[in-house]
């Protein structure tokens, strides 16, 4: 593989936003995780605002921890049927993952009982067919490939609740769990890598947008993160190096802050950048520190959610997390140069 230019620059701005108006650009996804829907949305408006071409759900699209599937198919009907929920899809694509507060237990993963059930209701959310594969697939994941001009950009939303192994709890400190060194502990599962690996081998897409509901590079904080499976990790870093997949970026929730996380990956061509985005109705508004070495600029911890404008003649993304009235909190620019 040949070495791309990469170029990132952080930008602290207060407030404008780009639109599908703005010159340059081509195709925009907005996403967000955390929404509460017994609280009140103000982020709807700026959304919609925004112009989004793809909203993506990042997880936790409600909040419906429960054994009983009767309670969580009433909480997704109360999401569905918000205002300004409705008037987004009423010309925006949809795609999105599931957390664990809507999967249906608080750090859930394969072996919370309901999950075939608590799929099943994601999926009539989602309102796909009764004759889709989807229906037959164990895990909630997606691959789908939107074209600008020439350029196609394959969005992935990876399923991190149906087949994950068991956390490891902390018995000392502060932090909730701790690393497993087990190389049988699984986050994606081995239907799950399988698919990941024929979807990202095959592709001839030349953008690849990845989400993921929990964080991918910030990993000391002890909650929720990939970092508690090292191996899990390193084996996704890997697959995107052999498989020679453009342009990657990540995309992840959960954590109620947005910040960017950017790493080195010896043979990726370019820095791999964390986009985290989180929460929509609630946020961790007393957030002081936590340790993540792969930060680049500051956490935002206010409610906001997460836009990717692409730029396709320039071959430049602009991430951008905005909050209420559509100011923008913090954005950084990527460029990149197609392989030859």
């Amino acid at each position: 593989m040949k070495k791309n230019a990469f170029v990132i620059s952080l930008l602290l701005l207060m407030t404008s936003c780009l639109t599908k108006d703005n010159k340059n650009t081509d195709f925009i996804i907005a996403f967000g995780s955390c929404n509460n829907q017994n609280l009140t949305n103000e982020l709807w408006p700026s959304i919609q605002n925004s112009n989004p071409d793809l909203w993506i759900w990042g997880g936790d699209i409600i909040y419906s921890d429960t054994d009983d599937m009767a309670v969580l198919q009433m909480n997704y009907q109360k999401q569905k049927s918000q205002k300004g929920y409705e008037q987004l899809l009423s010309n925006t694509d949809l795609m999105g993952t599931w957390d664990d507060h809507d999967y249906g237990m608080n750090d859930g993963g394969a072996s919370y009982p309901h999950k075939w059930a608590s799929q099943q209701l994601f999926l009539d959310f989602f309102d796909v067919p009764q004759n889709s594969p989807r229906r037959l697939q164990k895990g909630v994941y997606e691959a789908r490939d939107f074209k600008v001009d020439d350029v196609i950009i394959k969005v992935i939303t990876l399923d991190t609740r149906y087949f994950r192994s068991d956390l490891n709890p902390n018995p000392f400190g502060k932090k909730r769990y701790i690393k497993s060194e087990d190389p049988k502990a699984t986050m994606l599962g081995d239907q799950q890598w399988k698919w990941l690996s024929e979807t990202l081998y095959n592709s001839k897409a030349n953008y690849h947008v990845i989400l993921t509901s929990i964080q991918f590079l910030s990993d000391k904080h002890g909650f929720e993160t990939w970092g508690n499976f090292p191996l899990e990790q390193e084996r996704l870093k890997s697959l995107l190096v052999l498989s020679e997949a453009n342009n990657p970026i990540i995309l992840s929730g959960d954590r109620h802050i947005s910040e960017f996380s950017e790493v080195e990956v010896k043979g990726l061509d370019h820095t791999l950048v964390d986009f985290t985005s989180s929460g929509m109705t609630h946020a961790y508004t007393n957030f002081t520190s936590e340790d993540n070495p792969s930060r680049k600029g500051r956490v935002i911890s206010e409610k906001s959610f997460g836009v990717l404008n692409f730029d396709i003649e320039n071959e430049t993304v602009n991430l951008q997390m905005i909050g209420r009235y559509g100011k923008v909190l913090q954005e950084i620019n990527q460029s990149f140069k197609s392989k030859q």
